[in-house]
């Protein structure tokens, strides 16, 4: 158990953004034995320009002008922080010289904020915990006073990215080898952190369950049986041919789609098929509802360097309402596979799903699959990295 310790958390999501948010559920946590300051990612030029009428970078420049207060208390202990600089926007930048150096400048305005902010906390005996960013916190394992060690967070594995890509593949490893240990959420991006840390260790995935006590509202009801999926249509991370031949060779089914879509989904033929149905983007406190609604749940993943290591919190969603659930195989994926139907590829699919329709009304494996989706709990997940952590000084010590 990781008790009595000043943490900082820096990393790429701010404060602001929705409950889901990893980092931000783990500050709460941490926060119930610990005094933790969460430092909001900094405003950058470009994005000062380009999203100017973005509630974040508004409310970033709102602390810029002393019109609002850089430190904020959110409990009497976890505050956030929202750095008073603005960081140069550099990932354009070809040469890895040039680029380290501007990034080096970055880190200093960034440390400078961090650092005069937990002087007036009055921290002292320093964790560091990284959030996936190897470019803003690169150097603030040496730049920022009392820290004492450094844990470097994946949650995704972000250099198959292009933007990341570019910088990424070089100094992610850097701040992974001059980390105390590398925590993960997936066994597969443990064994990738592994390569370049051998403290590193998988913490699995906590989920916020809280959405279950709430009454579900009413949704569009559709012809059963309904095989639904419920999250972001983007290419990038679903197979959209998949999905058009379920649509198409099995007109008898009904393929509901719930969460915003791209341009490829926009434009696919699944939009003239009559039994295919898109709801668009709906409110968070919708989306159990919609989920209740399904007789089976998929994910239909495409295999690529981001998804194949990719914890799918979704199939844990899925699964705390007891439902059979239908999913790409992935590294990530098989420690759900007692509980959730794993397909190989394509042709896999249609005969699983049909498996899943055919369960009925099995209250025993509803409730095995219920069980265990709500034993990933963030207190475990801080629980697991409290352990590592000490393994690590029992063993420097």
């Amino acid at each position: 158990m990781i008790r009595n310790r000043d943490i900082i958390i820096v990393g790429l999501q701010p404060w602001d953004i929705r409950i889901g948010s990893n980092c931000k559920n783990m500050a709460q946590e941490l926060s119930q034995h610990n005094r933790v300051l969460y430092v909001n990612r900094a405003l950058d030029r470009i994005s000062a320009i380009r999203s100017s009428d973005d509630e974040k970078v508004l409310a970033r420049k709102a602390s810029l002008r002393g019109d609002t207060n850089d430190l904020k208390p959110v409990s009497a202990s976890l505050w956030t922080l929202d750095p008073r600089t603005v960081l140069e926007s550099i990932n354009w930048i070809p040469m890895p010289v040039l680029f380290d150096r501007i990034n080096l400048v970055n880190n200093k305005r960034l440390a400078r904020e961090i650092n005069q902010a937990a002087k007036r906390l009055g921290f002292s005996d320093v964790l560091l915990f990284i959030d996936n960013d190897f470019f803003r916190a690169q150097y603030l394992p040496e730049l920022l006073d009392g820290v004492q060690e450094t844990i470097y967070y994946i949650r995704d594995n972000l250099t198959s990215q292009p933007y990341f890509k570019k910088h990424g593949v070089r100094l992610e490893p850097l701040l992974m080898q001059k980390a105390t240990m590398v925590a993960a959420n997936s066994a597969y991006l443990a064994e990738y952190g592994a390569k370049y840390n051998k403290s590193s260790f998988d913490i699995g995935q906590g989920c916020d369950f809280s959405w279950l006590n709430a009454a579900l509202p009413a949704v569009q009801a559709f012809k059963s049986p309904v095989i639904g999926y419920v999250g972001a249509l983007i290419t990038s991370r679903l197979d959209l041919p998949l999905l058009e031949m379920i649509a198409t060779q099995r007109p008898d089914w009904t393929l509901v789609l719930v969460g915003p879509e791209d341009d490829a989904f926009l434009a696919s033929a699944l939009h003239q098929c009559r039994n295919v149905h898109f709801t668009g983007n709906r409110p968070a406190e919708e989306l159990p509802a919609w989920i209740s609604s399904f007789d089976v749940c998929i994910n239909p993943q495409v295999l690529n360097g981001m998804t194949i290591g990719n914890y799918p919190r979704k199939i844990d969603e899925y699964l705390a309402l007891g439902k059979p659930v239908v999913a790409t195989d992935t590294v990530a994926m098989r420690m759900f596979a007692p509980y959730v139907y794993l397909c190989g590829g394509p042709a896999d699919y249609i005969a699983q799903i049909n498996t899943a329709l055919q369960e009925g009304n099995n209250s025993h494996l509803q409730e095995a699959r219920k069980a265990f989706a709500l034993s990933h709990t963030w207190e475990q997940c801080i629980q697991l990295l409290g352990v590592y952590l000490e393994q690590i000084q029992n063993v420097e010590a």
